[in-house]
């Protein structure tokens, strides 16, 4: 007889345990019904589909984060999360069916031989990637290779008459998780992660490090769109603003005994104020780090309320590298707050919510849209808690709530006056990246000449109408319906993003945060609490 999966999924517990669950009727009956339907049914089966089909539907039944992936989704996975891949080292964006390069990384295998920022790879090993519709993924699998080993490629260069071979030997690539860092004003520092990584608490250190040699004394931490990570990476992080012992987050289950984590009082920035920017996408460890810095009363969280990703998964390797990722465990925060926002039947009733004939699962998914019609994220009064899901922070009382993410200590409606339909159709069809490129690629040199640091950039760079009028131009020929009406209200918006893209290709991402960040309202709140006394008035 085949091994089943069940079979598979219990090897990897204690031999007592599958001596156990085996005895077990519905792990008999499951057993059956596989060996019956791949011995006796009247067609050949393929047993590995129905296995993971079944694999599947067994994990549907359970909370929306108890998932499968397959051996080459557990890969692509991985590798954000582990900091780095192996492969020629360039960000690169896909530009007409042309590969074209954004940056060759700091130091990596493609910028040691020579390839510059604005080069387009038009063939990978004599096998033409240019005009040909090749998919993003396909492209990436002929660059991507094990570490040492060679890749000819072929480069297309403005000003040079004829193409370039390169040899590239590749190299494991680092991926960054800290999108930027900077002194946003004089004794202020700002740092964005983007998700919790294995090198995330790395990056972090040497950021702080850095900003504090640069007098940075308070410090805005950007966790908008964090999507999470790591527990290991947000708790890391957490211990750079917690006193020693102070608890950070525990987990329990039904499996699942309490596990407490807490602070080793080693950080480096225990006394500085501090303020956590989130919002409806900051979730899972994003919202652990930020529960203990609010409920320890730490620092003041602004935004809005965060997404309410608050399961505990663990990895189960089955033996053709797929996994599963099974829920064990629920996250608290020191308080004593449930993070995840509610899945199950009693739902709307936990929300005070009325109820609707969608199933549990289509309601969590909807969950931001559903917030979205209600006005939570446009007013904070939209958002209401039961008194039973009640906490208290741990220094000064305040009053807190579970039942679903973390509700920001000063609330920051979201920004709609600049967007336009007219806008989204130039983002969603790549415009405004397309006319930056463009840009780019025609003015490098005399950019390079002009500015020969971003503040010269910053502060005298603007978008002028042959920019703009190139931007109508490929948005027309990408088919986006104009609008007088809606371009003038998005004209600055548009103008920001475009001057954004020009310095991050000119120099990274910090200086593309910089700009971008000027119009951001959390950014600029946080910096108006900082500025004045509202910071010590929340934190009373």
């Amino acid at each position: 007889m085949k091994k089943l999966v069940i079979y598979t999924i219990l090897s990897l517990c204690s031999t007592t345990l599958v001596q156990a669950q085996i005895a077990n009727e519905a792990a008999r009956k499951l057993q059956m019904a596989e060996f019956a339907i791949s011995n006796l049914y009247v067609d050949k089966v393929d047993e590995n589909k129905l296995v993971e089909e079944a694999i599947i539907k067994m994990l549907a039944q359970l909370d929306p984060h108890s998932a499968y992936s397959n051996a080459d989704e557990v890969k692509k996975m991985n590798e954000p999360l582990e900091g780095n891949f192996e492969g020629i080292g360039v960000q690169f964006q896909m530009v007409e069916d042309t590969l074209l390069v954004i940056q060759p990384v700091s130091n990596g295998p493609s910028e040691k031989v020579g390839i510059l920022a604005g080069d387009r790879i038009i063939a990978v090993n004599d096998t033409s990637i240019a005009g040909v519709k090749m998919s993003t993924e396909e492209i990436m699998a002929r660059l991507r290779g094990p570490k040492s080993s060679k890749v000819q490629l072929t480069i297309v260069r403005r000003g040079v008459s004829s193409p370039l071979p390169f040899t590239v030997i590749r190299d494991k690539i680092p991926i960054y998780s800290l999108d930027a860092s900077y002194m946003i004003q004089p004794k202020v520092g700002y740092i964005r992660v983007s998700r919790f990584a294995a090198t995330t608490a790395e990056e972090f250190g040497q950021a702080l490090s850095h900003l504090q040699k640069l007098g940075m004394e308070d410090l805005i931490l950007d966790l908008q769109g964090n999507g999470g990570g790591y527990l290991n990476a947000a708790i890391d992080l957490a211990n750079e603003f917690l006193q020693q012992k102070e608890l950070i987050v525990y987990t329990e289950g039904r499996a699942a005994r309490r596990s407490n984590f807490y602070a080793k009082g080693t950080g480096k920035f225990k006394k500085g104020r501090l303020i956590i920017l989130v919002d409806e996408y900051s979730a899972s460890a994003s919202e652990i780090l930020t529960g203990a810095i609010q409920d320890w009363d730490r620092g003041i969280v602004v935004g809005r309320r965060t997404f309410g990703k608050g399961l505990v998964q663990r990895p189960i390797d089955l033996p053709d590298g797929s996994m599963i990722r099974l829920t064990i465990a629920r996250y608290y925060t020191p308080s004593g707050r449930c993070i995840q926002k509610p899945y199950d039947s009693t739902a709307d009733i936990r929300l005070g919510q009325e109820g609707t004939d969608r199933t549990n699962r289509e309601k969590y998914s909807q969950d931001l849209m559903d917030r979205f019609n209600r006005g939570e994220m446009m007013h904070a009064d939209s958002i209401h808690f039961l008194d039973s899901l009640k906490c208290f922070t741990k220094k000064l009382q305040r009053t807190v709530y579970g039942g679903g993410g973390i509700m920001p200590d000063y609330f920051v409606p979201i920004d709609t006056t600049q967007y336009t339909d007219f806008h989204r159709d130039l983002v969603t069809k790549g415009v405004i990246f397309k006319t930056s490129m463009k840009y780019i690629e025609d003015h490098r040199k005399a950019l390079q000449n002009t500015y020969k640091k971003f503040e010269t950039f910053n502060n005298k760079f603007e978008v002028n109408q042959d920019v703009l009028s190139n931007l109508l131009s490929t948005a027309k020929k990408e088919k986006v319906t104009f609008s007088d009406v809606q371009y003038e209200k998005s004209l600055p918006l548009i103008k920001l993003q475009l001057k954004a893209l020009i310095a991050r290709d000119l120099w990274d991402m910090s200086e593309y945060f910089e700009i971008i960040n000027t119009t951001n309202n959390s950014v600029q709140r946080a910096l108006k609490l900082l500025n004045t006394d509202e910071y010590q008035q929340l934190l009373k």
